[in-house]
């Protein structure tokens, strides 16, 4: 080994040994990288290009350069937390100061072209066409007028031709081909001997087409059936008439703080935010109780050393946590159902009853905390049997010699041993529980609904299944209003977090004796 290879770890010279290599790489997957940026921004998606060309930059210049070799161990992980973490998070708030919904898709641009591309139909001149092929190009043939195009490329770029009479072309295109080319047939205008404009209105049809809107100003259009002039309104996001009312598609805008406005000043939406909002931390924390409680049960009882066929009751138990939690779900669903349900069906031969589980929304509630229970106690108990194995055994004896009964030594010796270590695994359960989504949506759906509410909000919707209504199965699916939702859920469950953090932190230092 030379003097100059002393100073250089293993890993830095053989970084080295082939660097033309390694420069090769980076070029090609960063020249791919930008390839894509490119490509998205050319499909209309500017945000998503820019993200890719921010990535694709950080990859050639940790990659590229020596300076930063140890950011290329951290760099996929820190690329991956901030493309698939950070911004869908930051996406999701930016959304709730927004009118984002099924109504407020488009840009300002688009909406103009979806409403002046919209069309009344003249009966009268309605004809059938076919498409027949001329050398590179086509000609368009109405065989009610006989009437034939001069060649045209049917690009998506607009093209005008004029028909006259001609003979019927030889080369006829079958419907199917003809529809291939649809995009070009719709940018496309024939002017008619009498100098009428036909324009393709349909799979099998050309006619004069009147459009609806017109565009006769910067924030102006004109409606072409009554001439009523529409005017943009860029902080409703949508075209009004002058009495205001609003004429869909509309764009996205800002709408500041409006939807966090209506959600604590609209009655329609306070009343059921309110119940839910407590619904979700009742049901959060009901859950981790029960499931600690039965967890810490089964597992005391499974240390029990005079109990037989200890390895059979454990495999047994631990069964709901080795099924997949879904079809769990799917099978309670079934189980409890009112009609043909075995649970309804037994406790109405013992005694007449028949819940109501999926109607009444106290049963309702009370059905989804079983099931969740069920789900979780056993990993409960996998944790539980664990701690209670590192409970030193001469505690225990020295307060059974001293007369203490076994339940006062439980509560007494090993429950404040066992809490400790419990307390960040009940934090992310009951952090788990507040956003547990897809036990709602596939035991309830969120049901029995609220009566009497402007939004779709049921009895046993907790807040991420009520935004997830909000956002994808209301008629209107309001984007914004969901979005700010899920910010204040986001705040809720930091605020909580940090909460028990802090208590986790002094009880420590008390422990400690600091």
């Amino acid at each position: 080994m030379t003097t100059a290879d002393a100073g250089l770890g293993p890993t830095e010279t053989q970084t080295e040994h082939r660097p033309w290599l390694r420069l090769a790489l980076v070029a090609v997957i960063g020249m791919a990288m930008l390839y894509g940026a490119f490509f998205l921004y050319q499909i209309a998606q500017p945000l998503f290009g820019a993200i890719l060309l921010a990535v694709a930059t950080g990859f050639v210049v940790i990659f590229g350069a020596n300076r930063f070799y140890g950011a290329r161990f951290i760099f996929p992980g820190v690329a991956a937390v901030l493309v698939f973490i950070a911004f869908p998070v930051a996406y999701t708030i930016w959304l709730g100061f927004t009118n984002y919904s099924s109504f407020n898709l488009l840009s300002y641009e688009r909406t103009i072209e979806v409403l002046t591309s919209r069309g009344t139909v003249d009966p009268d001149t309605e004809q059938p066409f076919a498409v027949a092929r001329d050398g590179d190009g086509y000609r368009i043939w109405l065989p009610e007028s006989g009437l034939l195009s001069e060649p045209v490329l049917l690009t998506a770029e607009e093209e005008t031709v004029t028909l006259a009479p001609g003979a019927v072309p030889v080369e006829l295109l079958s419907p199917r081909d003809a529809i291939a080319l649809r995009s070009g047939l719709q940018s496309l205008t024939l002017t008619t001997p009498d100098e009428i404009d036909l324009r393709n209105a349909g799979l099998r049809s050309f006619a004069s087409v009147t459009p609806d809107f017109v565009r006769t100003g910067e924030d102006e259009l004109t409606r072409s059936s009554d001439g009523l002039t529409l005017t943009a309104n860029h902080e409703t996001g949508f075209f009004e008439t002058p009495d205001g009312e609003a004429v869909p598609p509309g764009w996205r805008v800002g709408v500041g703080f409006d939807n966090f406005e209506r959600i604590f000043e609209s009655k329609g939406v306070r009343g059921p935010m309110l119940s839910i909002f407590l619904w979700t931390f009742a049901f959060a924390a009901l859950s981790v109780l029960g499931v600690f409680t039965v967890g810490l049960t089964l597992a005391v009882i499974l240390q029990w050393e005079h109990l037989r066929f200890k390895t059979l009751y454990r495999i047994l138990l631990i069964l709901p946590y080795a099924v997949p939690g879904f079809i769990s779900i799917l099978v309670f669903r079934g189980l409890f159902n009112q009609n043909f349900g075995e649970i309804n069906l037994i406790l109405d031969a013992l005694f007449g009853l028949r819940p109501s589980w999926f109607t009444d929304g106290t049963l309702a509630r009370t059905m989804i905390l079983f099931v969740n229970i069920w789900l979780g106690y056993p990993y409960m108990m996998l944790l539980a049997m664990g701690f209670l194995q590192a409970v030193p055994q001469d505690h225990k004896k020295a307060a059974a010699l001293e007369g203490a009964s076994s339940l006062r030594v439980f509560f007494t010796i090993t429950l404040p041993q066992i809490i400790p270590p419990f307390l960040p695994l009940l934090i992310a359960a009951f952090a788990f529980n507040f956003n547990n989504l897809v036990l709602i949506l596939l035991l309830t759906r969120g049901g029995p609904d609220i009566p009497g509410t402007v939004i779709p909000a049921g009895e046993t919707d907790i807040l991420a299944s009520f935004t997830y209504r909000l956002a994808f199965q209301d008629s209107g699916q309001q984007f914004g209003l969901a979005g700010a939702i899920t910010l204040l859920i986001f705040l809720v469950v930091a605020a909580i977090s940090y909460a028990n953090f802090v208590a986790m932190r002094r009880a420590a230092n008390k422990r400690s004796g600091r």
